[in-house]
């Protein structure tokens, strides 16, 4: 259960951070959307992970 949920949020903040420079006009295959990618599957990771204790799975 807790693999599911911090995978999850790893997929939901990549997801989140790839798109961010679509607000600017920039692409989904610039270097931008890569490293927000990245940034934003980390925190993905980490609030699963803080949900997890939180609900008492870990």
């Amino acid at each position: 259960m807790n693999r599911l949920i911090i995978g999850f949020g790893m997929f939901v903040g990549s997801t989140i951070g790839s798109a961010v420079p679509l607000l600017w006009g920039g692409s989904l295959l610039s270097l931008t959307s890569i490293a927000l990618s990245m940034i934003g599957g980390g925190i993905g990771i980490w609030l699963g992970y803080r949900l997890c204790r939180s609900l008492g799975v870990l």
